[in-house]
This record gives structure tokens, sequence and C-alpha cells, in this order.
């Protein structure tokens, strides 16, 4: 019998996976002081009463395996659960496609102290083929020790989480002595409350621009349902995880927050981050660097020494994060697959994806995950620019595709509450009147982002964009129901599937 999750083991688990240090820089970089009401309204219109809901039904199911398929199936019905299920599993294919790529970049700022993938060359291979070859390894070998059990799992997040908390204590520690070496002085200065209204970004004045921030500050917070499906594996589950989740919430929320206050202490918006050279894709290296450059310059080291303390600063970042983006992905390689392939009915898929080792893992269902992604990152790689516009059609297939399970969730969360049947050792919501409106505020939240998402590209001008979002959840729907088509031929003994 392999070993359960501990409490501060699944609080680590699910800091991992749903906070990403990246966002901090990300958030200052797009909105500087004015993400901080944002986020902290998502936190409390979204990521608390979801993480509430999420605690109560991992509760109720605290020895079930299907996670969020087994929730919604109870709740609503197996034909709704299983849409819902197959979409966000979907999405989080697409993510580890995406994700075995960037996980490089982290470890090429820590190796060189810049991110050198641009210029990689295996074997005479161009860049986006040599790092397409690096993807497809790092698939390999994280679905080969995956396989081997949650133990395996846990420690490789537990480090991933240790990684993010030693982050964030030397952005709050650094900018701290800072603060108090410059005599209480930011770089980013607050000369009254319009500093947390305004953004110092050009870009982000315009009302449509603001909304489109608030897409991300909600989309910061995604991750937390696929923690769901480890009920079963954390120890005293009853107890341990809705505490879990609940501690969880808050330290994420404060987190995010007062991880963007900081930034400001050391960096100012205008002089250090307005380059054309600083874009999404390196923010996170270009602001821990200036925070080294600026800890050296506290303590009037010389420039060559605070630069190289800055270069040191990126590199620490760069291993720290990709410390980060290997416990998330341990995490969400065996954690959605878990739940579509041991949480849903087995004669929907073949005998031998259902099959588990002697540890209890869907090996065989692991090893046809990889083939798919490393087909997708093969494809992607190597096939040139097509291949390329292809991956680039399935994010955005995939970008309201991972959101909307949020949406199934709130609707099956009042059915769950009004189920006398289902036992409930764990309630936050009393009355069905809150637990309604908890409900109601995810959905709508949820509703508002993934629609301005949806509309935001044809506003643009680019028709193209909104028409392959749109295009995404109809055909993960339609490939899900000709899965259970396909089985409720195969399987009349199990009508109740229609």
């Amino acid at each position: 019998m392999s070993k359960k999750l501990s409490l501060l083991g699944l609080i680590l688990m699910v800091f991992t996976s749903v906070y990403g240090f990246a966002n901090i820089p990300t958030a200052f970089y797009l909105m500087g002081y004015s993400a901080i009401p944002w986020y902290l309204i998502s936190a409390i219109t979204f990521f608390i009463p979801f993480a509430f809901m999420m605690a109560e039904f991992g509760a109720a199911y605290k020895k079930s395996e299907g996670g969020i398929y087994t929730w919604m199936s109870d709740s609503v019905g197996p034909r709704f659960a299983f849409i819902g299920t197959f979409m966000w599993f979907s999405s989080y294919v697409i993510w580890m496609v995406s994700v075995a790529s960037k996980v490089w970049i982290p470890l090429s700022t820590f190796i060189f102290g810049a991110d050198r993938t641009q210029n990689l060359s295996i074997l005479g291979l161009s860049s986006t083929q040599s790092i397409g070859l690096l993807a497809l390894l790092w698939m390999f070998v994280v679905t080969f020790f995956a396989s081997k059990g949650i133990e395996k799992i846990s420690k490789v997040t537990s480090i991933g989480g240790v990684a993010v908390t030693s982050l964030n204590l030397v952005l709050l520690i650094s900018s701290i002595i800072i603060f108090i070496l410059n005599g209480g002085k930011l770089a980013q200065p607050i000369n009254d409350f319009s500093a947390f209204t305004n953004s110092p970004n050009p870009n982000y004045l315009s009302t449509l621009a603001v909304l489109s921030f608030v897409v991300f500050a909600i989309f910061a917070y995604g991750g937390l349902e696929a923690i769901g499906g480890l009920v079963d594996q954390t120890e005293n589950a009853e107890r341990n995880f809705p505490k879990g989740i609940t501690i969880s919430a808050i330290i994420i929320s404060i987190g995010y927050s007062l991880g963007i206050f900081l930034c400001g202490i050391f960096i100012n918006w205008t002089s250090a981050l307005s380059a054309e050279t600083t874009n999404l894709g390196n923010i996170t290296y270009v602001l821990m660097y200036n925070l080294g450059l600026e800890f050296g310059n506290a303590f009037n080291l010389s420039a060559g020494t605070a630069d190289l303390v800055g270069t040191w600063f990126a590199r620490v970042t760069g291993l720290s994060m990709f410390f980060a983006y290997t416990g998330a992905f341990f995490t969400l390689i065996y954690a959605p697959l878990k739940t579509i392939i041991k949480g849903t009915p087995k004669y929907l898929w073949p005998s031998k994806l259902s099959e588990t080792n002697r540890i209890g893992m869907p090996v065989n269902a692991m090893w046809v995950q990889f083939s798919i992604v490393a087909f997708i990152i093969l494809l992607t790689s190597f096939g040139g620019e097509g291949a390329s516009s292809f991956f680039n059609k399935l994010t955005l297939m995939t970008n309201v595709s991972m959101t909307l399970p949020y949406i199934f969730l709130g609707i099956a969360y009042p059915m769950f509450k009004k189920n006398e049947q289902i036992e409930k050792p764990f309630e936050i919501f009393k009355s069905y009147s809150s637990a309604l409106f908890a409900s109601i505020l995810v959905i709508l939240v949820v509703g508002f982002a993934n629609f301005f998402t949806i509309i935001q590209p044809m506003i643009d001008g680019d028709y193209n964009s909104t028409i392959w979002m749109i295009a995404g959840p109809i055909f993960f729907s339609i490939l899900a129901l000709l899965i259970l088509t396909r089985s409720r031929k195969k399987s009349h003994e199990h009508k109740n599937i229609a």
C-alpha cells in the first residue's frame, strides 16, 4: 500500500499546482499596483468560494477515485459529468505540450544566466526542433517516474512547492532590506490612491484592456479542481483535505497581492520595464535580475558586482521556476488522467486503459497519454509553419475549455447540496441559500471571463481567434458524445449513461 499524503504534503501540492510565481511579475508588468485590487476581487468572487466548494465535494467523496467526474455524475448525471470532465482533461493535454517546451527556458537561465533556447541546436537541428526533442525527453522521463506511484509524485511536488516558497521568501526579504536601506523609498512611487486604479502601462489604460486583465487574474487561480481527484490519497481525508484546501486558498490569495506590492519597492515601471526587449516570456527573469541589482546597489556595491548579484538572482529564479514547473507537471500528468480513466465507468474505455499496476497507477493510460502528447510535440516542432499554426489553434481551442468545467462544477454544486443521500462531513456553506449564492457567483465570474476572452479578439478585428475559441468547447463536447455513443452501443447493460 502506497504512503498517503500528509496535510503539509497536500498544501504543497495545491500551492505548486495553483500558485504561479510568474503571475506576480506578469501582473506588475501589465498593471503595476493596480493589479492588486483585481487579484483580491478575483480571489473573493471566484477562488475562495470555489475552493470551499471543492473542499466540500472532496470531503464528501473522500473514498472515491473519480474526482470531479463522480462529483458531477452523482449531482447532475453521467452525460453532463463526462462532457465537463473530458473537456477539462483535453485542455491539460495541450497544457503538457506547451509546458514540456517552456520548462527549458528557466533551466537555460540557470545554466547560462539568460535564456539561450532561441539559439539552441542539437545535431544541427533548428532551435524549434531541438526544443521539440528536449520536450519529448521531458515527457518520457516524467511519465516514467510518475508511473512509479503517488510517493514519487508527492516527493517531486514537495520540491516544487519548496522552490516556489523560496522564491517568494527571496522576493519578500530582499525587498524589505532594499526598502529599509533606501530609507523607505519606493522605486514605483505611490502618490495617491490612483496608483491602485491606474496602470503605468500605456497599453492597459482602456476599459477593454483592464477587463482583459481581470480575465488573467481569474485564470491565475486555476488548477484547484485537479487536486480534488487526490482526496482518496490524503491521510485523514475528512479532516485534512478541506483544511489543506482552505489554508492554501488563503495563502495563495494574500501571496499574490503582497508579491505585486513588493515589486514596486525595487523596480520602476517606466525606467526598467518599458524596454522593447521586455516581454511576457522573460518578465520573471528581468524583474528578479533587477531585484538582485537593486539589492547590490542598496549595499553600495560596485556596478559590476551589483550586476553579478542581479545575474545570480536570475539564475536562482531559473532553477526555482524549473523545480516549480517540474512539481506542477508531476501532479498534472497524473491527477487529470486518473480522474478521466479511473473515475469514469470502465466500459467507456478499452480494458487495457483501465488496468492499474501493483501500486494503483493507470500505467497503460499514462503511456497512451505520453504518445498523444509526443505526437503533437513532434508535429508542431518538425511540421513547419503549418504545424505551428495548428498548435496555436489548439491552444485557442483550450483557452475556454480549461475553465468551462468550473461552470459545470458550479451548476452541480447546489444539486450536490440538495441531495440528502450524499453524506457531507464538512460544510462551509451551511444553508442552501448561501451555497446557491456561492455557486451563482462562481458561474457569473467565470462566465464573464470566458465571454470576454471570446469577444476581445473579435473587437480587435481578429475574428479567426474568436471562431477557434468557440470551436474548442464544441469540438470536445462532440468528441465526448461520440465516446459515450460508442460505449452505449457496446454496453447495452449500461443504458443509464444516455
